[in-house]
């Protein structure tokens, strides 16, 4: 294996472990409501997409939420085949809004939209597999605002670490998009 690839392989690793960190850490904080998740571990997956690519962020995703579901005894489960489907969509749609949007859309609105992506997808395969009543798309309006909240400090903090990364000379490798 060539050193680019290991040194870009280690540091996905290292994002989707800084990813799991958040998320155990967000566990442990009191939620004033079930639906109500600040997402820090999105964090992560955000700074994978804007310094390498969507392709590599769906990797740091699909590891983080493989490695939470193993250390939480959910693998497999009701929690584990939400937040899977709800995490690959999300990094699907910001990936094609940041394309779409180009430097008119921030991190931050592209954070948002993840947010409310992931949100509508866990309704979704929720109404889809649990839940048989459109009634469900009533909590639309209780999971959507304060998704838009969390996302847009999700991406504060994403773009705070980009920048910092920069300021400090940190050297992530090499992204064909360039980080913005």
């Amino acid at each position: 294996m060539s050193r680019p690839l290991t040194t870009k392989l280690t540091r996905l690793a290292l994002l989707a472990t800084a990813g799991l960190a958040l998320f155990l850490f967000e566990s442990l904080i009191p939620r004033p409501l079930p639906w109500i998740k600040p997402g820090l571990s999105q964090i992560a997956t955000l700074i994978a997409l804007y310094v390498y690519g969507w392709r590599e962020s769906l990797a740091v995703v699909v590891l983080r939420v493989g490695l939470a579901a193993l250390l939480t005894g959910s693998f497999a489960g009701p929690g584990f085949w939400l937040a899977l489907p709800a995490g690959v969509t999300a990094v699907l749609v910001m990936a094609a809004a940041r394309s779409a949007g180009g430097r008119s859309l921030s991190i931050a609105g592209v954070s948002m939209i993840g947010a409310l992506t992931h949100n509508l997808t866990q309704l979704a395969l929720v109404r889809l597999f649990y839940v048989r009543s459109s009634e469900i798309w009533t909590l639309l309006p209780l999971v959507w605002l304060p998704a838009l909240f969390t996302g847009l400090a999700v991406g504060l903090a994403a773009r705070l670490l980009i920048d910092f990364s920069r300021r400090m000379s940190l050297d992530w490798g090499t992204n064909p998009d360039g980080v913005e």
